[in-house]
């Protein structure tokens, strides 16, 4: 090895920390950007999920500082990316989430199912089977159990962001699983229901696009009866351009349905049979129900601060189906890192740089200042938990996007690794990638636009490697 090639502070750390640190700090160094390749191998394309980093990226890292049969932990595991590649890559996953639908997809997408294709398949059928029935024979009885399971807020929203025949359509389905499914296919199964909601084009719901978080509401849509639904501006005042870009053709819940269990299918088959164990579960990243000195390596990627993308807009549209009322998703809510809700908030005492960031905005606009100390005191305490529960001489890898707050740069990537010093880990070494656009699935434009909040706050990530000695 030469080390001719290393600058003092590369040399420093060779010489008086361990070898996992060394080529931390050369993977940080080399290309991190994963342009053009295939990120949807395996389960990985299961499900739309918003700001979903490639897999390559943390697969390198896995493949570099762990060895098989290592536990290999996500406490924000999002779509379960991560935990995905732990197992292909035979480790131990671990991953919590507080989203119910994240909590779905990591499970699903991480497990082998024993049914072969051609069963999951005939069950598929089975259900459209009955939901038909159900709607051309027991559409009385369906009223009567719609209205006994939704409450008037959530009955309401269902009104408002579906047409009445595809309303029918997917509550057939949920009471044709309830009827032919055994409970161990239900997770597959919601996956393929969610599939025709939340999606980037198309959809069976009058929202425009629910892979980017930002839904809005078509002003016209065309159902699959041919008739038209006419929104809140009169059609008439439209321009042609305008028309286009507000005119939806509502798919048919069960021909879609159809389609996505046999895009499901084809995606779980590629799932490897293997014995690593992997567990993805509801929690709080801030109280982990792990030992301490129990997790190898640690990757993970923190939601982006001050709500910038908000999953439980668009994740609600199907979670409303699984039993979940809307009030309760609207509380839900808050308990997000990088939420807006700083009433009853115990903040915590911040770095130097925190603090005058946190002052900075405070100069602006007080309330958003409190949302960024919030947001920072989230990240002490996530910080001091996968410190706890790492092994020492053990690194973890965090993958976050900058903010521009009020015009004022939160300056992310300096803020972690003091809070990382601050909690106890001994060195960080910060890495940059620039975000794919057309992959990231982040609520922006294809084409840069600097005079853009979101896109200044959304163009590049860091990815902030620390160590504990």
């Amino acid at each position: 090895m030469d080390l001719t090639t290393l600058n003092l502070k590369e040399l420093s750390i060779f010489e008086h920390q361990s070898e996992r640190l060394f080529r931390l700090n050369s993977l940080l160094k080399n290309e991190l950007d994963f342009h053009g390749e295939d990120s949807g191998y395996s389960t990985h394309g299961l499900h739309a999920f918003p700001a979903k980093f490639p897999p390559q990226l943390p697969k390198k890292f896995i493949e570099e500082l762990t060895k098989p049969g290592e536990v290999i932990l996500d406490p924000m595991a999002g779509s379960g990316t991560t935990l995905v590649e732990a197992k292909l890559l035979k480790r131990v996953g671990i991953g919590f989430d507080i989203d119910p639908i994240a909590v779905l997809l990591s499970n699903v997408k991480t497990t082998t199912l024993k049914h072969s294709s051609a069963e999951l398949l005939t069950y598929g059928n089975q259900i459209i089977r009955k939901a038909r029935h159900q709607f051309l024979y027991e559409k009385e009885q369906m009223e009567l159990e719609f209205f006994a399971r939704f409450d008037k807020k959530t009955s309401g929203f269902i009104d408002y962001w579906f047409l009445p025949e595809t309303k029918w359509h997917l509550f057939s389905l949920v009471l044709a699983f309830e009827e032919v499914l055994p409970p161990n296919l239900v997770p597959f199964f919601r996956v393929a229901f969610s599939n025709i909601i939340i999606t980037k084009r198309g959809g069976v719901s009058l929202a425009l696009d629910l892979a980017h978080t930002r839904p809005h509401k078509v002003k016209v849509a065309r159902g699959t009866d041919g008739e038209f639904y006419f929104g809140e501006e009169v059609y008439d005042t439209l321009s042609d351009n305008k028309r286009r870009h507000t005119t939806k053709v509502i798919r048919s819940v069960y021909d879609s349905f159809s389609k996505s269990v046999e895009f499901c299918i084809k995606r779980i088959s590629q799932l490897p049979i293997s014995t690593s164990s992997i567990l993805s579960a509801y929690g709080n990243a801030f109280s982990l129900p792990l030992k301490d000195f129990s997790v190898d390596f640690i990757f993970t990627s923190p939601p982006y601060a001050s709500n910038a993308i908000d999953y439980m807009r668009a994740h609600k549209f199907s979670l409303i189906w699984f039993g979940f009322p809307i009030e309760y998703l609207s509380d839900h809510r808050k308990l997000y890192i990088g939420g807006e809700s700083t009433k009853e908030f115990q903040f915590a005492k911040l770095t130097p740089t925190c603090e005058e960031v946190i002052q900075q905005i405070s100069n602006i606009d007080n309330k958003k200042s409190q949302v960024i100390h919030r947001f920072y005191s989230e990240m002490l305490l996530m910080f001091s938990e996968i410190y706890r529960v790492l092994k020492k001489d053990r690194i973890a890898v965090i993958v976050i996007g900058n903010s521009i707050i009020k015009g004022v740069d939160i300056r992310v990537d300096q803020c972690l690794c003091e809070i990382a010093e601050l909690v106890g880990f001994d060195h960080s070494i910060v890495g940059i990638r620039e975000l794919d656009r057309d992959k990231r699935m982040l609520p922006v434009a294809a084409k840069k636009n600097l005079n853009s909040q979101i896109q200044q706050r959304m163009h590049n990530e860091f990815v902030i490697g620390i160590y504990k000695g």
